[in-house]
């Protein structure tokens, strides 16, 4: 707390007027992506003080572990005020209640106590989130008020999942994988995925598919913006990629209103630079593959949690967890 001067008397001494330093307590939050660890430190309004980003380079298992512990080191370095915990979203199958990663592909972490670890080393508490649900909590809990109870969020970027926000907590299902639609398989005869299986969701409508496709039609390394642009000037090759991968999204969007009747819908993550064109071929197909009693009251957008979303998502589970609130089922 600290002093902001004094309220009106009554008719005794003038009281003083306290209110919460929003630097008094730091969280650090980490999101460990593909080709990028990225840190922040965040105070309690969510405001970002510091960020640092170490490109993985190819670490995987031992190496990439300590790659979280140089980014931490750094993050930290000189830092004064207490600090209230980290807080870790990553890619693959997570079990938040225990902060184990049970597997992550590209990391080749099976198994592993990344929550346990990092406590240990750092005297802290811990929690960590895949990275589409830590995605999903950023986005619910900066809604301010036009929070809804239900949400889903699906993260579109080298991967694809999404985040199940369920009458205000993260449902994370049984085996801790709700939400992993990016592995299901939606071509049998399509493209061999990171997982072993062919033509999963993210082999269509992932960034790497995306890119990958482009590159093949134009002879050359083609981003995102690039196609974007192409597309935009209604070129056929552009059009045709945008199409597709805004559509295979549609499909699994279908599934899930089906399934969990949610209204709002809110894409994140590098493919929502695709722009209208994209997002109204996954608004069209999800229209027509979910019966229409539910799919017309569904509200499909890009979410507004832009940059550091999954930075603000992790450190927003350990503040609530610290806090005392239940944000996960």
């Amino acid at each position: 707390m600290r002093e902001i001067g004094r309220g009106p008397s009554s008719g005794g001494k003038a009281p003083i007027l306290l209110e919460v330093d929003d630097d008094a307590r730091l969280v650090v939050g980490l999101d460990l992506g593909e080709e990028h660890f990225a840190g922040s430190l965040v105070n309690l309004r969510g405001e970002i003080r510091r960020t640092v980003e170490l490109a993985v380079d190819g670490r995987d298992g031992d190496a990439a572990l300590g790659l979280v512990f140089e980014l931490l080191d750094q993050l930290l370095d000189g830092t004064t005020a207490p600090l209230l915990g980290i807080g870790i979203g990553t890619p693959g199958l997570v079990d938040s209640r225990t902060g184990t990663i049970r597997r992550a592909v590209n990391l080749d972490w099976r198994d592993l106590p990344l929550g346990e670890i990092v406590a240990e080393r750092y005297a802290v508490p811990v929690n960590v989130a895949n990275d589409s649900q830590a995605a999903a909590l950023a986005e619910y809990t900066y809604a301010g008020g036009d929070r809804v109870p239900n949400l889903i969020a699906i993260r579109v970027g080298r991967g694809v999942g999404a985040g199940l926000i369920l009458r205000g907590a993260l449902f994370q299902g049984d085996g801790s994988g709700a939400g992993e639609i990016g592995h299901t398989v939606v071509d049998d005869h399509g493209a061999l995925c990171s997982c072993g299986r062919t033509g999963c969701l993210e082999t269509v409508a992932g960034m790497r598919a995306i890119e990958a496709r482009a590159a093949a039609a134009k002879g050359r390394e083609t981003d995102l913006e690039a196609v974007r642009t192409a597309a935009d000037a209604g070129e056929a090759w552009a059009t045709e990629i945008v199409d597709d991968a805004g559509a295979a999204l549609g499909k699994a969007i279908a599934a899930l209103v089906g399934a969990l009747d949610v209204q709002r819908i809110v894409l994140l993550g590098p493919v929502t630079a695709l722009g209208d064109r994209w997002l109204s071929a996954v608004r069209r197909e999800a229209g027509s593959r979910a019966l229409a009693l539910l799919v017309d009251d569904v509200d499909i957008q890009v979410g507004r949690q832009t940059t550091n979303v999954v930075v603000r998502g992790a450190s927003s589970l350990l503040v609530a967890r610290e806090l005392g609130l239940s944000l996960v089922r």
